[in-house]
C-alpha cells in the first residue's frame, strides 16, 4: 500500500513558529513541543494505520480456529462482514467471495462453539450465496455447507434429504473435475459420507417409506463402491444388515470397519471421529460383540474422559458380557477349581461395570446431561449391581484392611526384635 505525506511547499506562507511549554519557540518550526534529535537519527513520521484486509482477517480467522481459539476467531470473521457489509454498495465478484468465505467459516466456527442455531444461520446465508456448490472451496464454496445444513435441520426427513441430495450432486461433479488422486479421494469419502447419512434418514425419518429399504440398499451399494475402505460406510452396511437381522453379515462389516483404523493414533483422519465410535460400539453390543466393544470404548474413555455416553456404554457392555458369560458356563459342567475362578472374574466384572456406570451418573449430574432414558437405565444397572455386589464388596474391603492391620502388626513386631 502506497502512504503519501504531507508536506508544506516551500511557496506556501511559513505558519507562526509554535511554543514549547515554557513558552519558548519551537526551533523546527513545527507544530507541538521542540523535539531534540540525535546525532544520526532522523525524525520519525507520523504514518496512517493501514486498513484492515477482508482477506487478512479471514486468514487469521481460519489459522485461530484450527488452535481452537474460537472467540477470537469469530471477533475477527464479525470484523470482516463488517466491512463488507460497508462495501454492499460495490457488489463485485469478489465481494461475493469474501462474504461467502466468511458465512462458511463463521458457521464452523458456531459448530465448534456449540452454537447450531447460529452455524444454520450461517450456512444458509452461504447457501444463498453458492446455491449448486460449484464455487471453489478455497473461496469458501463447495458441498460442505449443504452436509452441515442437512444435519442441522430442525425439520428433518426430507428437508435433511433435500441438502443432502445437493451436497452429493456438488461432490459428484468435483470428483469428476479433481484430477489429482489424494484430493480425489478425499472427496470420495465425503461422499460416502453423504451416502450413509441419506441411509440413515431412510432408517428413522422416512422409515414409513414404501421404498424405504430398497433405497438404503442402494445408497449402501454406491457408497461402498466409491470408497470401500471407508470405516463409516461398512458401519452404515452393518447397521442395515441389522436391521434386516442379517447378523452373520453385519458382524463381518463392523470387524472390517475396526480393522482399518484400530491400530492406528487417534489424530490420524482415517480414524471415525468421537460420535461415530460411540455408535459403533452400540452396534457391536446389538451383536453380541462385547469384548470389541469395550476395546472401542476404552480406547474412547483415553481420548475423552468426560464422555457420559462412552462410561455408560462401557459398563453396560461389562455387564452384558459378564451375564452371557454366566449363561455359558452354567451349560458346562466344570470342576470347583474352575468354577471358583470364574466366579472371581465375573465379580469383578460387575464391580468394573458398577465403576463405570457410577462415573458416568457423576458425569451426567455435572454436566446437566438430557438423556433420562440413559440416566434411568444406568440407576437401574447401578441399583441391581448394588444388590448382587454390595455386601460382598464390603467385606472384601474390610478384609483387606483388616489384612492390613496385621500385616502391620508383624512389620512392628519383626522391627522390634530386629531391635530397629
Amino acid at each position: 500500500m502506497r502512504i503519501s505525506f504531507r508536506v508544506l511547499s516551500s511557496n506556501m506562507a511559513k505558519s507562526k513558529p509554535s511554543r514549547n511549554k515554557d513558552g519558548a519557540r519551537s526551533k523546527n518550526g513545527s507544530d507541538g513541543p521542540l523535539r531534540k534529535v540525535l546525532p544520526g537519527r532522523t525524525v520519525s513520521k507520523k504514518t496512517k494505520k493501514p486498513a484492515e484486509s477482508v482477506e487478512g482477517l479471514l486468514a487469521e480467522a481460519s489459522a485461530l480456529l484450527q488452535t481452537s481459539q474460537l472467540e477470537e476467531a469469530r471477533s475477527l470473521v464479525l470484523r470482516a462482514l463488517a466491512i463488507l457489509d460497508g462495501a454492499k454498495d460495490k457488489f463485485t465478484t469478489g465481494i461475493v467471495d469474501e462474504a461467502l468465505q466468511a458465512r462458511s467459516l463463521l458457521g464452523e466456527i458456531c459448530i465448534e462453539l456449540g452454537e447450531p442455531e447460529e452455524a444454520r444461520a450461517n450456512f444458509l446465508a452461504a447457501a444463498e450465496l453458492d446455491r449448486d456448490g460449484f464455487v471453489p472451496e478455497s473461496q469458501g464454496g463447495g458441498p460442505e455447507k449443504f452436509l452441515w445444513l442437512a444435519q442441522l435441520s430442525e425439520e428433518g426427513g426430507n428437508d435433511s434429504l433435500q441438502w443432502f441430495e445437493k451436497g452429493i450432486t456438488a461432490l459428484r461433479s468435483g470428483i469428476a473435475s479433481t484430477p489429482d488422486m489424494a484430493e480425489q479421494m478425499q472427496k470420495r469419502k465425503k461422499l460416502a459420507s453423504a451416502l450413509c447419512g441419506v441411509v440413515e434418514i431412510y432408517m428413522t425419518d422416512l422409515s414409513w417409506e414404501s421404498d424405504a429399504e430398497s433405497r438404503c440398499e442402494s445408497l449402501i451399494t454406491e457408497a461402498m463402491l466409491v470408497a470401500p475402505e471407508c470405516p463409516e460406510a461398512l458401519q452404515t452396511l452393518a447397521n442395515v444388515r441389522i436391521s434386516q437381522t442379517r447378523m452373520d453379515e453385519a458382524r463381518k462389516a463392523l470387524t472390517q470397519s475396526i480393522e482399518i483404523w484400530k491400530d492406528l493414533p487417534a489424530g490420524d483422519e482415517s480414524v471415525p471421529n468421537f460420535p461415530a465410535r460411540i455408535s459403533l460400539a452400540r452396534l457391536l453390543m446389538e451383536v453380541g460383540m462385547e469384548d470389541d466393544a469395550l476395546e472401542v470404548l476404552e480406547r474412547l474413555v483415553d481420548e475423552d474422559d468426560t464422555s457420559v455416553e462412552a462410561w455408560y456404554l462401557g459398563g453396560w457392555c461389562q455387564y452384558l458380557a459378564t451375564e452371557k458369560s454366566k449363561i455359558a458356563s452354567n451349560s458346562v459342567i466344570t470342576d470347583a477349581a474352575n468354577n471358583n475362578s470364574e466366579e472371581s472374574d465375573s465379580k469383578a466384572a460387575l464391580v468394573s461395570s458398577r465403576d463405570w456406570l457410577r462415573n458416568s451418573l457423576h458425569l451426567y449430574d455435572l454436566q446437566d446431561y438430557e438423556d433420562e432414558r440413559l440416566k434411568e437405565h444406568a440407576l437401574e444397572l447401578v441399583q441391581g449391581l448394588d444388590a448382587d455386589l454390595g455386601d460382598a464388596i464390603e467385606e472384601e474391603e474390610e478384609g483387606g484392611a483388616e489384612n492390613d492391620d496385621w500385616e502391620s502388626e508383624v512389620d512392628t513386631e519383626d522391627q522390634v526384635m530386629n531391635g530397629t
